[in-house]
């Protein structure tokens, strides 16, 4: 079927002329207009039906009679002011909308003006049943003293703290204490920050001091360090610190050489985490390993002539002359992977460091230890200088000697919690990826440095 041609409009005049015309005319027979180029009349209703039907007809809703506001008399008097409360309109079809005074549903243009603080309902005599207590106000009410042996939350101030250090109320998790430590005493001080990548802190140390049967003061400084990898190292280093302390504390002031007093503190430790350790499984080659608890350990004991290192791990301690013309010391070789490379001469420090194994260590304090070596070490330095005991925390930002005597301050001897400080700060600005924890003691201890604390 062949597509028709459209056909011109008929018309009843000719355009140019005004002659009548007939509805078969292609021409105008007066003066011969083309009638076939008269272009189509616009319609009345601008939109045009895509398949070719007749546009809907037009709306025979009157137009919408809009306000005018009224003349005013004088340019001084302000025109009234005209608000949608007041203005009845219609929508689009002419309808009359609902007055918005006279209708409860939708928006309210009259509604009174909203209070700025909301009074809180004083708390009912008590709730019905089945009904939630209603929450006090943190600032105001009169909350009651938690019981004893429970702490009360920071953040709602009313509920109590669990276990896992949240809170019963609100959710809220608790600072945890062990998250900056600071402790000093006249002859030792400490500092252990959780570092600013860790979730917790999982170092611990314990510092103190007492007399030997002479009565020269010999000042302790324990520094433990969890292992991340094993469970619940937060507890294990806990535990080892407290243990050697204790142990120092008791076998000193008894005459015992505090070289030997060292490895037996060492030993303490060990069995203080192995208690740690979930009780074993009979033994099935389908039972799952045990994976305990586990720390690092290194110590120091300071007297007026004698200074004694104990250490497991890769914890370490360096002696730092007052006059720093002397040459500083490292006093502790690692039980790492890459100390046992450099000791059996297959790479040089520089390299064995350098490998991603270099920090995997090769003893600790634990139950799954494949044997625990104590190591023990005595000097009698010939100047005054100070011991600086850390965890690798700080050390990966000084390794070499030399750098952590020029990060430790000319007057940490006078000042040791100061020092102290200011190396957790320089781990801290170096990056701070692990826990940070350092002891500063002075040498020789000072006499009024005895004394139990």
């Amino acid at each position: 079927m062949m597509s028709q041609m459209p056909q011109p409009t008929a018309l009843s005049r000719c355009p140019s002329c005004e002659e009548p015309l007939e509805a078969a005319d292609r021409f105008c027979g007066a003066c011969g207009y083309d009638l076939s180029a008269v272009p189509t009349p616009p319609q009345a209703d601008p939109a045009t039906a895509v398949n070719g039907a007749s546009p809907h007809p037009p709306s025979s809703v009157p137009s919408v009679d809009w306000p005018v506001a009224p003349e005013v008399d004088s340019s001084d008097t302000p025109a009234p002011v005209h608000r949608a409360a007041d203005i009845q309109g219609t929508d689009s079809g002419g309808v009359e909308l609902p007055h918005p005074a006279r209708e409860s549903a939708g928006v309210r243009f009259d509604r009174p003006r909203e209070p700025d603080e909301y009074p809180l309902a004083p708390p009912a005599e008590g709730p019905a049943e089945g009904a939630a207590t209603p929450l006090a106000d943190p600032r105001t009410a009169d909350l009651a003293a938690p019981a004893a042996g429970t702490r009360l939350c920071v953040a709602c101030r009313s509920g109590s703290v669990d276990s896992d250090g949240y809170c019963e109320n609100c959710g809220h998790a608790q600072p945890r204490e062990r998250d900056h430590m600071e402790q000093e005493l006249s002859a030792v001080s400490a500092v252990s920050d959780r570092g600013l990548r860790h979730h917790r802190n999982e170092d611990a140390f314990a510092i103190s001091s007492t007399a030997l049967p002479d009565g020269s003061p010999a000042v302790v400084a324990i520094v433990c360090d969890g292992v991340s990898s094993a469970t619940r190292p937060d507890e294990a280093s806990l535990a080892a610190s407290r243990a050697a302390n204790e142990s120092l504390l008791a076998a000193l002031p008894l005459g015992t050489h505090p070289q030997q007093a060292m490895h037996e503190a060492i030993i303490a430790a060990s069995d203080s985490v192995n208690a740690l350790a979930d009780p074993p499984v009979p033994h099935d080659e389908h039972a799952p390993h045990v994976n305990a608890p586990a720390c690092t350990l290194v110590g120091a004991v300071v007297t007026p002539t004698l200074l004694i290192i104990g250490w497991v791990g890769d914890s370490r301690a360096y002696w730092v002359p007052v006059d720093r013309s002397s040459p500083p010391a490292r006093l502790t070789e690692d039980d790492s992977w890459a100390a046992q490379m450099v000791a059996a001469g297959l790479m040089n420090e520089a390299e064995a460091y350098a490998d991603e194994r270099a920090h995997a260590i090769t003893g600790w304090l634990g139950a799954d230890s494949y044997e625990l070596e104590p190591h023990t070490a005595s000097f009698k330095p010939d100047r005054p200088g100070v011991v600086v005991v850390c965890t690798d925390g700080l050390w990966n930002y000084a390794e070499a000697a030399e750098h952590m005597a020029e990060v430790v301050p000319l007057d940490a001897a006078e000042r040791p919690l100061h020092s102290a400080q200011v190396l957790v700060g320089h781990a801290l600005d170096g990056g701070g990826h692990d826990n940070v924890t350092v002891a500063v003691l002075p040498f020789p201890a000072p006499s009024q440095g005895a004394g139990s604390a």
